[in-house]
């Protein structure tokens, strides 16, 4: 790692979470009844959605609501301006999953270990890639790793450097989808969600999207991400937790209150020593236009519906 800024480490920070927590999550992203063991705690395979992970980082270990604006002061990093966190959008994230979460983090101290992986100025706006991983303070154990980028929206010109260019991952060309879902939206989807811990107010009052260019309140670009995986996990590796080792997706343009969302899903063929195939993916709303790109997934495909 080079340039300004990589490498530094954040502070580490506990998290929690409980098993209402993880019901919550699986009802705002879209889980059904006939996904009951993410549903109902009772349930004998009862499990937390594998990209619950994605809240703790805003959640930490509060259980009431937060002020969002206030508690989002950034950490300074050495020879990095010192970027407005209001003004901050998602640009892509990434998902490795190494073990099961349990039910709760009842009985086990969890953190999350945060470094940065490169600070970039596109001109417009600047680019923080980080890696986040939930680590059992004790042990030391990784459970998940997250690997993201934010864009602070006007905020660059500092003469950093610009950055690597991106991987892609298109999905095939001129072959119809193997599967196909579709998530309507509405009113209710974001603050819904925030619910979870994300409690950012451009997703729920349309001041704060308004002044940033969007036209009002725009849905967490998480909810779509972490929708995105429910659907793709639904439908080709049997609703179960253990049949999703990688998801990762770029965010290309936001999603307002009531678009419909369709996602299409490739399977490509291309299957690992551990039996997880690489699945490509994109989403796009009532307009054809795309809410994430770059979508893929390292899936073990079921043959048949999991009887969960």
């Amino acid at each position: 790692m080079s340039g300004p800024g990589a490498g530094f480490e954040y502070p580490r920070r506990a998290v929690t979470w409980t098993k209402r927590d993880a019901l919550l999550f699986a009802n705002s992203i879209g889980c059904k009844p006939d996904e009951l063991h993410f549903l109902y705690e009772l349930h004998p395979n009862f499990a937390v959605f594998p990209t619950y992970v994605n809240i703790l980082p805003f959640k930490l270990t509060n259980t009431d609501v937060i002020d969002f604006y206030k508690v989002s002061t950034s950490t300074p990093i050495p020879g990095v301006p010192e970027f407005n966190p209001q003004r901050v959008v998602d640009g892509e994230r990434k998902i490795i999953f190494l073990k099961q979460l349990p039910t709760s983090s009842e009985g086990k101290q969890f953190e999350i270990w945060t470094k940065i992986i490169g600070v970039y100025d596109k001109g417009k706006a600047s680019v923080l890639e980080t890696e986040t991983s939930l680590v059992d303070k004790e042990s030391e154990e990784v459970y998940a790793k997250m690997i993201g980028s934010a864009f602070y929206v006007g905020q660059g010109g500092w003469g950093g450097p610009k950055g690597p260019s991106a991987v892609n991952y298109p999905p095939p060309k001129d072959r119809a989808p193997d599967a196909l879902f579709v998530d309507q939206t509405s009113e209710q989807t974001s603050l819904l969600y925030r619910l979870n811990g994300d409690y950012n107010p451009l997703h729920a009052t349309p001041e704060p999207g308004t002044k940033m260019g969007f036209g009002g309140i725009i849905i967490h670009g998480l909810y779509s991400w972490n929708a995105t995986a429910h659907g793709v996990l639904k439908e080709l590796g049997g609703s179960d937790p253990q049949n999703l080792r990688e998801f990762q997706a770029r965010f290309a343009s936001p999603v307002r209150p009531g678009d419909k969302l369709t996602t299409e899903i490739w399977r490509t063929g291309e299957v690992d020593k551990d039996g997880f195939e690489d699945i490509r993916f994109s989403t796009k709303n009532q307009n054809g236009k795309a809410v994430l790109a770059n979508g893929r997934a390292l899936l073990k495909v079921a043959t048949k519906r999991s009887r969960l």
